[in-house]
């Protein structure tokens, strides 16, 4: 009786593992071909840098459907260009003279500082199009770069912040208050900065994730109403199939219930009255176990024909789709199998290494 339900919930967890991998396959493709995540991180560092467009607003978008909407097909690309040369050897200043400004009354010059920080990360960069399509800085890489701008300030850190406070810069606050947490010591300085970066790193992850479970959550509903998948409806097909299995053993090993149970199975599998002939529906059966069933309900079926020399099959399934969408009662387990696929192929792969033992590799 143990291993019906064990094979019962190897199978929901292989089901949600195989739908949930489809999930995030899409939603890495919709991802990588927009831009999406390089988008936003520098969104985030335009907002730091450079502050916010007209030094008004925000390059983030402040919803979800702003970042899978406008963040990816807005003319206003936060990316700096791509530039296939290295980096240049020598840094040059921020041109900003900060006591003029300070005296002047008219608004402070742009200067491009997350351009100039690129400069110093166009090395990891590498060409997709137009734009860069760095999506992830390495803290220390981020110390390093700003190590390097300060470099090229003859007053260091202080010349650097002068200029920074004097443009407008959201940075210069964050960079003077690591500056004087480190007690102007620049290897406390270093580390401080790579701390603080990988605490906004973090934030700015947890900000992408709650936008993008909104996107999950809209495929695991598409996928389970596109394949109709009914997890309720797929358990009872699994147990039927255990049952079936052991019939067949049962005729194995030469039991007389065993075989009258199996015909009785035969007869509701096949459709077929009177006589029955096993062996070419056993094979049949066998050939379709309950986790290929799971597309049976597509609203595209595919059938693959057991002769090799012959093309898979396509049919339109719609009638028979639509009526299962429609009827109340495979309403349930369409709710359960979405809010499975929230977990994610993590999750679930992980849950499966529990059930089958498998081991992860180690090195």
């Amino acid at each position: 009786m143990i291993s019906v339900y064990l094979d019962l919930a190897i199978g929901l967890v292989l089901a949600f593992l195989l739908l949930s991998l489809l999930v995030s396959g899409i939603n890495e493709a919709f991802v990588r071909l927009l831009g999406i995540r390089s988008k936003f991180l520098w969104a985030y560092l335009r907002d730091t840098l450079d502050g916010g467009p007209g030094k008004g607003g925000s390059w983030i978008p402040a919803g979800v459907a702003d970042v899978f909407a406008k963040l990816p097909f807005s003319r206003n690309d936060p990316r700096p260009r791509h530039e296939p040369d290295p980096a240049p050897s020598v840094v040059e200043a921020l041109p900003v003279d900060p006591y003029a400004v300070l005296a002047a009354d008219e608004s402070p010059p742009e200067v491009d500082v997350t351009g100039r920080l690129y400069g110093r990360l166009q090395e990891i960069d590498h060409p997709t199009g137009a734009r860069t399509s760095i999506s992830d800085i390495p803290p220390e890489r981020f110390s390093g770069a700003v190590l390097e701008l300060v470099a090229a300030e003859e007053g260091g850190v202080e010349g650097l912040l002068a200029k920074l406070e004097a443009i407008g810069s959201p940075f210069a606050g964050h960079l003077r208050g690591v500056w004087e947490g480190a007690q102007r010591d620049m290897n406390r300085f270093r580390k401080g900065v790579e701390d603080w970066f990988d605490g906004e790193m973090r934030r700015l992850s947890t900000l992408y994730r709650r936008y993008v479970k909104w996107v999950v959550f809209t495929l695991a509903l598409a996928l389970t109403l596109l394949f109709s998948m009914d997890s309720l409806e797929y358990g009872k097909t699994l147990l039927r199939d255990n049952a079936y299995r052991a019939a067949v053993a049962a005729i194995a090993g030469g039991g007389g219930d065993g075989a009258i149970a199996l015909k009785d199975s035969l007869r509701d599998r096949c459709a077929v009255s009177g006589s029955v002939e096993p062996y070419s529906c056993v094979t049949e059966v066998f050939s379709s176990p309950a986790l290929v069933k799971i597309f049976d309900h597509a609203v595209l079926s595919v059938t693959i024909p057991p002769d090799d020399t012959r093309n898979p099959s396509f049919g339109w399934n719609g009638g028979a789709w639509w009526s299962r969408l429609t009827t109340p009662g495979h309403w349930p387990g369409y709710l359960i199998t979405v809010v499975a696929l929230l977990f994610g192929a993590t999750f679930w792969w992980d849950i499966l290494r529990r059930l089958t033992g498998i081991r992860g590799s180690r090195s």
